[in-house]
C-alpha cells in the first residue's frame, strides 16, 4: 500500500528536515504527517537512535503551532542532527561530525 506522507526511517528523517529547514512559525505545518508512519529498523531497536527518534515524535506530535515555535523548532533541529549523527556511529562511523557549517 502506498504511504501519503512517507514510510520508513531515513525517508521520514529526510521529509522531516525538509520542514525544518523552513522559518519556524512555517516549519509545523504537516510535520506530524511525517511521525505517523516513521519506523525504527528492527536493528536499532533498542539503541540511542530508537531514544532520539520516540522524542523526535512526541515533540512534533505535542507541539502547538503558534506556540514556542521558534524554540521547538530548534529543539527538533538538534534531536535530527543528534539522531544521525547516531546512525552513523551505529553504522560504524567511529567519529562522525556535522562539521562547521549549517
Amino acid at each position: 500500500m502506498t504511504s501519503k506522507f512517507g514510510r520508513g526511517f531515513v525517508v521520514n528523517l529526510f521529509l522531516l528536515s525538509r520542514h525544518f529547514s523552513l522559518p519556524p512559525e512555517q516549519a509545523f505545518y504537516g510535520a506530524s504527517d511525517h511521525v505517523t508512519e516513521m519506523q525504527v529498523p528492527p536493528s536499532l531497536k533498542g539503541t540511542e537512535v530508537s531514544e532520539l527518534t520516540e522524542r523526535l515524535k512526541k515533540l512534533v506530535i505535542w507541539h502547538k503551532i503558534g506556540i514556542n515555535d521558534r524554540q521547538d523548532a530548534e529543539a527538533i533541529k538538534k534531536i535530527i542532527n543528534h539522531l544521525i549523527l547516531a546512525v552513523d556511529r551505529e553504522l560504524g562511523i567511529e567519529d562522525p561530525d556535522m562539521g562547521s557549517y549549517d
